[in-house]
């Protein structure tokens, strides 16, 4: 069964101006449920995440001024969003329901978070929309509870995995993989274990060879028991904040290769939705809808 954590809080409340790209929150699962592709049984709803979770990952200075609302109004500037306490409860279930994905993973192959993919979530910092870095939770969640030896991050959103980097830059279990725009947000770059920095106007092909040519060998070299998968649909050509030059069909066709991968090695595999910032939301949708089909038509 494929199981995706979704919540009406995923996509409130946030500032006026950031409303429109988290419309695609609540249109995902409405648009899979229309399509017939999912009913409810498929959509779980996560409970916040244990802080002693949180703390396996996040400095706990850092994260107590989240959760008390005392962060230096700069570092607040610097993540994009004023805090909250319901922006807060908001970020601790994304993070729950990406653990909760990954028992279902287990279980079934594949499960999805509707939101998450908060990669620019470093231990101490948070930017770029990102407060906790919820797949990276998730990790450490594995390798505490003994799920997990060895772990793969594939990072496609156009922005470098930065966090993500920094978090596992000295932990051995995990491989993090970011194939990300060279020009684009974060300007200055933590270093995953494997970076492919990409030109700005990059369209399908080059970027495909670029992704077939890397991803099986580097499975294969590194034998991870679970894959974690950002999809992110900020690397299409309309993308506003994207810089690439990739069709749908191109996006479609990426998902569809990781997936395989995933599949055919019957690896694990949890995925996070990533960035997607098109200015017709429909673009956004479906998009990301293209991957749970993919889904669903390899795994069920």
């Amino acid at each position: 069964m494929l199981k995706i954590a979704y919540d009406p809080i995923y996509a409130h409340p946030l500032p006026a101006g950031h409303r429109f790209p988290m419309l695609k929150y609540e249109l995902i699962p409405a648009q899979l449920l229309h399509e017939g592709v999912i009913s409810a049984e498929n959509i779980f709803s996560p409970d916040p995440v244990d802080e002693e979770i949180i703390l396996l990952t996040h400095d706990a200075a850092y994260w107590q001024q989240l959760r008390d609302l005392t962060l230096p109004l700069k570092e607040q500037r610097r993540i994009g969003f004023p805090l909250s306490a319901q922006l807060i409860e908001r970020e601790t279930r994304i993070a729950k329901g990406t653990i909760d994905g990954c028992h279902y993973a287990f279980e079934y192959g594949i499960a999805f978070n509707v939101a998450g993919g908060t990669h620019h979530a470093g231990t101490n910092w948070g930017e770029g929309f990102c407060l906790l870095n919820d797949q990276a939770i998730a990790a450490n969640y594995l390798l505490y509870k003994e799920l997990s030896k060895s772990i793969l991050i594939i990072d496609l959103d156009v922005h470098q995995g930065n966090g993500t980097a920094q978090i596992f830059e000295n932990e051995g279990r995990v491989f993090t993989f970011s194939m990300h725009g060279d020009k684009n947000f974060p300007f200055r770059k933590e270093r995953s274990d494997l970076d492919v920095p990409l030109p700005d106007g990059i369209e399908d092909g080059a970027y495909l060879k670029l992704l077939k040519d890397t991803l099986p060998d580097l499975i294969d070299k590194h034998q991870p028991d679970f894959i974690f998968y950002l999809a992110g649909a900020d690397i299409l050509a309309s993308d506003k904040l994207g810089k690439l030059a990739l069709t749908k069909e191109g996006c479609k066709e990426r998902d569809r290769f990781v997936l395989e991968q995933c599949r055919l090695r019957q690896i694990p595999v949890q995925v996070s939705m990533g960035g997607g910032y098109s200015p017709d939301i429909r673009d956004i949708v479906d998009a990301h809808c293209n991957t749970y089909r993919i889904a669903n038509d390899l795994y069920f």
